[in-house]
């Protein structure tokens, strides 16, 4: 069960990157996003402007991995 910041988080990432993420997973040296493995490219962006514009937003620092 996700707690209220996850969701949050999970909702605002689910916006930014355009994509369906499927879990998040915090630790300490930042969020780990699974979205389905056909699009981990949109989520990642071009040259990794989607996911840096995230990060900026959130605060913290972003991987992306296929599921």
């Amino acid at each position: 069960m996700m707690s209220d910041g996850e969701a949050d988080i999970k909702g605002k990432l689910e916006r930014m990157l355009n994509v369906r993420i499927l879990r998040v997973e915090e630790n300490e040296d930042g969020i780990v996003v699974y979205v389905p493995e056909d699009q981990v490219r949109i989520a990642v962006g071009s040259g990794g402007s989607a996911v840096r514009a995230a990060e900026l937003v959130i605060g913290r620092h972003i991987e992306v991995k296929g599921e």
